[in-house]
């Protein structure tokens, strides 16, 4: 499948101009930054920053402070990111019933959520109940964040 405007989420292996942004966190002293290594969104969840990439290469078994990039050219690796993510920052919310606006903030937070990026967030809403109605599920309630 090619990546078309109607189609275009879940088609990026990588962040789109990601390179541009290294989402290092240099405060994070448990997961530094290696030199020259970026920590844009790369996978299916589009893990980023050096505090997520550290983690989920230890959990996983891959290096993700040295090696990021294989995130995004290993099929296997990146999707147990995805797996690693979501079980670890959002499984818990929907469990909870705190409802998809709450996944958006563990997604994306200060990015999107709080007026940081209402078109973008409207879109996943949009997208959140398309596929809620093709699956003939309720979206709940609390869809923003």
């Amino acid at each position: 499948m090619s990546c078309t405007v109607a189609y275009s989420h879940f088609c990026y292996i990588e962040e789109i101009n990601g390179p541009s942004k290294d989402y290092c966190d240099e405060s994070n002293k448990e997961y530094p930054c290696a030199q020259g290594k970026g920590y844009y969104g790369r996978g299916p969840i589009q893990l980023s920053w050096n505090f997520n990439y550290g983690p989920a290469g230890k959990s996983i078994g891959f290096d993700g402070l040295n090696n990021p990039q294989i995130v995004a050219t290993n099929n296997v690796v990146s999707f147990k990111t995805g797996l690693w993510f979501w079980m670890n920052h959002c499984h818990d919310i929907i469990t909870s019933g705190q409802g998809f606006g709450a996944t958006i903030r563990a997604v994306n937070g200060d990015l999107e959520c709080d007026g940081a990026n209402p078109s973008t967030v409207n879109a996943r809403v949009k997208y959140y109940r398309e596929y809620c109605d093709k699956l003939g599920v309720d979206p709940g309630n609390n869809i923003r964040c």
